[in-house]
C-alpha cells in the first residue's frame, strides 16, 4: 500500500463548485428525474456553423501539428485588429498570447507575481478560481467587497484604499461573473488616475463577458486607457461570445516587460494550442458577427423573464444584471442559507443554481442563476422553486 506525500500547496488549491453541482444534477438525470440546470455558467447555443467549418478544413488541410507557442501568428493579429475595431485602441500582435481557455492566463498572472509575502486582490464575489490560484500561489488574498446596492460594481475608492506596498496585482471583472455586474465608466477613470500612485502594481483585467451586455451599455475595456497599458494583462477569448467552451480557446494582451514570461509558462505548461481550434478562432473573428449578435438578444430576453420571475418569488429580490447571462439573487428572506438552498432547489426542485458562497464570503444569502437555457426551461424552473417556497 503506497503513502503517497503531497506538496503542502496542493491544500490551498480551490475548485469551481460549478462543476461539482453539475455532476450532482448529471447524477440525478442519470437516476430518471427530470433536472433544470441553471448553473453552469456556458452558452446553450451551438458553435455557429462557419466556425465548426473553419475548425474541420484546418484539419482535413493537415494542420495537425505543433504551432508557435504564443499561437498561430494569422489569430494574434485577428486579436489585435478584433480590439482595434472594437476598442479603438491598437495592441501589437506580439503581445497576445493565445492559450487554452481563460483559465491559464489566470494561472499564469497569479504565478508572476503570487509568492508569500505579497498581496494579491480579488473581487467577492467573483469567479472562485481567483482566490484559489492567489491562495495556491502563497500570497494573501485580499478581497474587493461587492455590494448589491452598487450593483456589484466595484468602487474605485474602494480598491486604492486597500493598496498596501505589499500589493503587487489587483484583478478586475466586468461585466462580473457570477453578479452580471457591470462598473461604470468613471469608477474606471478614477481608479487609473489613482493607480499613477501605485506604480509597482499590476492590473489583471478580466473581460470574457465583454461582448454581453445590455440596455445600451458599451464595454469600458482597460486597453483604453494607455497610462497602464505597460502594467496591464487583459483577459479575453471565444468561450462566451461565440459558444465555444469546449474548444479551449483563450487569449490576453501582456505588458511587453510580461510577454515572455507569459510565453515561457506557456511552453513548460501546455507547449500550444491546438492548430484546429486556432483556425477556428481566426473563423470566428473574422467571420460575420450575427450569430454573436442573436445570442445576445436572447440572452436579454431571458435576462427579463428570469429577473422579473426571482423578484416575484417569496423571500427572493434580484437585481437587474448589466452584462453576462447570470442573476444574482439575494435569497436571504427565505431563512435559507445560500448552501441550503442550493440543495432545496436540486433536491426537491430539479432545478440546479449554485451557492453565492462558492464565489466567495460576500456571496451568503445569494444564489447564482444562470439564464444561459431556454425560456420555457426558466419559467418552469421558477414556477417549482415558487412552489417549494
Amino acid at each position: 500500500m503506497s503513502d503517497l506525500i503531497f506538496a503542502d500547496s496542493l491544500s490551498r488549491l480551490g475548485t469551481e463548485s460549478a462543476f461539482s453541482v453539475l455532476a450532482r444534477a448529471q447524477g440525478l438525470a442519470a437516476k430518471g428525474h427530470d433536472i433544470i440546470n441553471l448553473g453552469i455558467g456556458q452558452p446553450d447555443f451551438p458553435t455557429p456553423p462557419h466556425i465548426v467549418e473553419a475548425g474541420i478544413k484546418a484539419l482535413r488541410d493537415g494542420h495537425h501539428g505543433y504551432t508557435p507557442a504564443n499561437g498561430l501568428p494569422a489569430l494574434r493579429e485577428a486579436v489585435a485588429d478584433d480590439l482595434h475595431k472594437r476598442h479603438g485602441t491598437k495592441v501589437n500582435p506580439d503581445h497576445v498570447v493565445v492559450v487554452p481557455g481563460g483559465k491559464p492566463t489566470m494561472f499564469f498572472a497569479v504565478l508572476m507575481f503570487g509568492q508569500p509575502g505579497v498581496e494579491i486582490m480579488f473581487p467577492d464575489p467573483g469567479f472562485p478560481i481567483y482566490e484559489s490560484v492567489i491562495r495556491y500561489s502563497g500570497a494573501t488574498a485580499v478581497p474587493i467587497r461587492l455590494h448589491e446596492s452598487d450593483g456589484f460594481a466595484f468602487r474605485a475608492d474602494t480598491v486604492l484604499e486597500q493598496i498596501t506596498p505589499r500589493t503587487r496585482l489587483i484583478i478586475l471583472n466586468s461585466p462580473a461573473n457570477p453578479t452580471g455586474g457591470v462598473t461604470p465608466k468613471a469608477e474606471f477613470d478614477k481608479l487609473v488616475a489613482g493607480l499613477e500612485h501605485h506604480p509597482h502594481v499590476t492590473i489583471l483585467s478580466d473581460e470574457i463577458y465583454s461582448q454581453m451586455l445590455y440596455d445600451g451599455r458599451t464595454h469600458v475595456s482597460l486597453l483604453q486607457y494607455p497610462e497602464i497599458r505597460d502594467r496591464l494583462i487583459v483577459l479575453d477569448g471565444w468561450s462566451k461570445t461565440y459558444a465555444m467552451t469546449g474548444w479551449r480557446l483563450g487569449f490576453a494582451v501582456w505588458p511587453e516587460a510580461a510577454v515572455e514570461h507569459a510565453t515561457r509558462l506557456a511552453i513548460n505548461c501546455h507547449s500550444c494550442v491546438n492548430a484546429s481550434a486556432q483556425y477556428a478562432g481566426i473563423a470566428a473573428l473574422t467571420g460575420p458577427q450575427d450569430a454573436v449578435h442573436s445570442m445576445v438578444a436572447q440572452f436579454d430576453t431571458r435576462r427579463k423573464i428570469i429577473v422579473d420571475g426571482l423578484n416575484a418569488l417569496p423571500g427572493v429580490r434580484c437585481t437587474n444584471p448589466g452584462g453576462a447571462f447570470y442573476a444574482f439573487a439575494n435569497i436571504a428572506d427565505t431563512g435559507l442559507t445560500s448552501a441550503q438552498a442550493q440543495d432545496l432547489f436540486l433536491d426537491k426542485a430539479g432545478v440546479a443554481t449554485i451557492a453565492g458562497t462558492s464565489f466567495g464570503a460576500m456571496g451568503e444569502g445569494y444564489l447564482r442563476f444562470s439564464y444561459a437555457n431556454s425560456a420555457e426551461n426558466i419559467q418552469t424552473a421558477l414556477g417549482r422553486i415558487a412552489a417549494l417556497l
